[in-house]
This record gives structure tokens, sequence and C-alpha cells, in this order.
């Protein structure tokens, strides 16, 4: 298995599954409801704007270049104004894992894809679909919406490979599915990079030249035997000046974020494959089950085999 750095990891649970390319024409006010229980949803506003309400009343302003990623199953709305989502006003829905609904560039839950004109509010939407728990970690790390703003180059690249997505049949859902995948995994990249102190302790960590090294060689291999020393030898400094600058950036002392990092994947293994205790004791790093097993313990309150019926 390849290296795989932790965003990269906890990305992999998750993937892109009926994204839209369309461009609305909508007569202000309007409302676009979401209603995919989707455990996080991309929209790339293109051209057009309007305002994010989630479900528990929260507003967050999007225009042109604005991407935003929502979290969450709940269902939300994006409206051409706050006031819209209450008034009784034009209200379309898009729901692309539903069996009923096709996620087509033409119609979509009523709305009317036409032809574009000044007015158009051009959106890419992506729904993501998670495959087990891997994506929980992520979504834990993320804010219920963030958004982030791409330059006039930038949209218009991706407005140019959606449009020509959709205009192929062969393979154009798949394209675009991936193109969305591409898109997510950078618009999480530029908001942890301007996240600072907001940002996850392993993001801001492989940040760091220093501890960069040592966690790259921990996420490669988590079933090493790795110790403080070797560890602070990877990043080519002593342990006692690796130890301090680890728990200073990282909110923890180095031994305490290897054991909570086994602990995740195992978590993460115990839901989601047929592995034994012992196969999953030794892919986080434990030589046999009965010292893995007292170690999850200690982690969760409960035995590996006791979590993993709860989890059923």
């Amino acid at each position: 298995m390849p290296p795989m750095d932790p965003l990269s990891s906890l990305l992999s649970g998750i993937r892109a599954e009926g994204s839209v390319v369309s461009h609305a024409v909508l007569t202000a006010p309007w409302t676009i409801r979401f209603a995919d229980d989707a455990p996080l949803t991309m929209i790339s506003v293109l051209r057009g704007g309007g305002t994010l309400v989630l479900s528990d009343g929260t507003e967050r302003a999007v225009g042109a270049g604005d991407t935003a990623v929502v979290t969450g199953s709940a269902p939300f709305r994006l409206a051409d104004r706050p006031a819209t989502v209450h008034g009784p006003h034009a209200s379309y829905e898009i729901a692309c894992f539903t069996a009923e609904t096709e996620c087509t560039a033409q119609e979509i839950g009523g709305i009317r894809w036409g032809a574009d004109s000044e007015e158009a509010t051009v959106l890419i939407v992506g729904a993501y679909r998670a495959s087990g728990h891997r994506h929980e970690r992520l979504l834990r790390a993320l804010p219920p919406v963030l958004v982030v703003k791409e330059d006039a180059e930038a949209c218009a690249w991706l407005e140019a490979v959606a449009v020509d997505a959709a205009r192929l049949s062969a393979g154009s859902q798949a394209l675009m599915d991936r193109l969305l995948d591409w898109a997510l995994v950078c618009t999480l990249r530029s908001w942890f990079d301007g996240a600072g102190a907001d940002a996850p302790s392993w993001y801001r960590g492989l940040a760091d030249p220093v501890l960069a090294p040592a966690l790259q060689a921990f996420h490669d291999r988590p079933a090493e035997a790795w110790t403080v020393a070797s560890l602070a030898a990877r990043a080519g400094v002593s342990r006692a000046l690796f130890a301090k600058r680890f728990t200073l950036l990282m909110g923890c002392p180095p031994l305490a974020y290897l054991t909570r990092c086994r602990m995740d994947e195992a978590e993460a293994l115990l839901t989601d494959t047929d592995l034994s205790i012992a196969q999953i004791g030794r892919s986080v790093g434990y030589a046999d089950a009965f010292g893995f097993s007292a170690a999850f313990k200690r982690h969760r309150g409960l035995s590996p085999s006791t979590f993993r019926t709860a989890a059923a």
C-alpha cells in the first residue's frame, strides 16, 4: 500500500457522486433546497450568488468565485436572499441520491436549467457519499460551513471543463464526479492553509519543517515501533527539542498523538473491514491481540469486539 498522508487517508472514505453542472436561469425570488442527507456537499458559484441558510438558521453569503463546503446530513438551502427562504416563492430541490431524481444538466427537481444569460446563476454542485466511517474524523475537523474564494481564471477553467463534460455522454458523470473529488481536495487544502490555529493539529504539523518528516514517517508506517527518540531522529533534532516543539504545536505529547491516531485507524478498521482483532492490532503497531485490546479499551472504554458489535 503506498504512503498516505492524513488528509489523503481521511478523504479516501468519501467520494463525489451525482455531481451537477448547471446554468440555472432563475428569476428572484428563488430558493434551492439540498436534500441528499449527504455527509458533505460542495457548491461552487461560478457566476451569480445568494445566501446559504443552514438548518439551524446560520446564514452565509456566497458570490461568484466562492466555493462553499457544507457538512452534516441536515437539509439546507441556497436562496437569492435570506428572506426568500420563508416567503411564498419559487422553491426547487436538488437530491442526487434519490432513485426518483436524475441529476442531469437539463432538469433537476423542477428547476429549469436554461441557456446562459446575464441573470443566470451558474453552480457546480457535488454531493459526497461516505464509505464506512473513516471520513468522520475529517468532518469533525470542519465547521458546519466553510467558504473559500477562487480566482476568476480558476472559475473560468472549472466552468469550461464542466460544460464540456456535460455535453459528452459516455463517462460524463464519472468525469464530473472525479473533477469534484479533485476540487474538494483543493478547497480543503486552501481552507486549512488559511485556518491557522483553527486547522487540525495533524495538518499544522505537516506544514512545520521540523515535525513534518517525523509525522510523514509515522503516517507512512504506523505499525512500526516508533519512539520519541526515533521520531526525533527523523526530524533531525534532539529528543527534548522534538518533544517540546511537538507538544506546543500539536497540543499533546508525541506518544499520545501516536496512540490517538492508531486508535482512530483501529476504529475505522473495526467498523469497515472483517479483519480479525489480531490483524487490526498488528496493522496499527501492536504485537498481539491482548496488548491491542488493552490499549483500545483504555482509549474507548470498550473492548475492540464490543465496539465492533455496537457499531454494526
